[in-house]
């Protein structure tokens, strides 16, 4: 995709567009096992910056160490806190904590429907674009790495598999989408596949 202006406008009218919400469990022929009423409200932060006429997503690497999802690919973002407006305050204070993204260089462009994870949030999808250049600031001790992978492979449906692991003892299965040596999975390459739905 070029990332020409009227690029970053097909994506704000495709997201303007009705969608259905995603989950960790859509795959699994099951319903959500989270208790009613008990979703945590979260938002992630995709955020979008145009290189040499092709338009690039930022993702991050969590550190090996962390409690939860230890060395995964993620999209910055986490938890709405009570000094949050709403999700996209959320998503844009932690891009900034994570990966050192000034807020005031970032355009929300739209949002996917929320997405329900087995941890027991609530997470919508915040699509933006970075309107100039940042330095890459890995928080300590929770970013091991922020790199960016093309759009236009996020987009191509032929990218994804889907794979399986057993689970408190039973089998789950998710999508993938790996790019060079990042294994993109679960929840963050189910959004991205609802994405490249959406603009498909």
């Amino acid at each position: 995709m070029k990332a020409e202006p009227e690029s970053y406008e097909r994506i704000r009218a495709a997201l303007a567009l009705p969608g259905e919400a995603s989950s960790d469990f859509d795959l699994n022929g099951d319903q959500s096992s989270n208790p009613p009423g008990k979703l945590r409200p979260a938002g992630v932060l995709v955020p979008l910056i145009e290189r040499q006429g092709e338009i690039w997503v930022v993702l991050t690497k969590r550190t090996s160490h962390l409690k939860h999802h230890p060395g995964q690919i993620a999209f910055p973002g986490g938890k709405q806190e009570e000094t949050d407006a709403d999700v996209t305050e959320a998503a844009l204070r932690e891009a900034e904590e994570e990966i050192g993204l000034p807020m005031s260089q970032v355009d929300v462009l739209g949002y996917l429907p929320r997405h329900e994870t087995v941890s027991v949030f609530s997470v919508t999808p915040v699509i933006a674009r970075i309107r100039d250049d940042f330095v890459r600031v890995p928080e300590p001790g929770e970013v091991e790495e922020v790199f960016e992978v093309p759009l236009a492979h996020l987009l191509d449906a032929s990218n994804y598999s889907v794979q399986g692991r057993r689970w408190l003892g039973s089998k789950r299965y998710y999508f993938t989408v790996p790019w060079g040596p990042y294994y993109i999975w679960g929840a963050t390459a189910r959004i991205c596949r609802v994405l490249a739905d959406r603009l498909g």
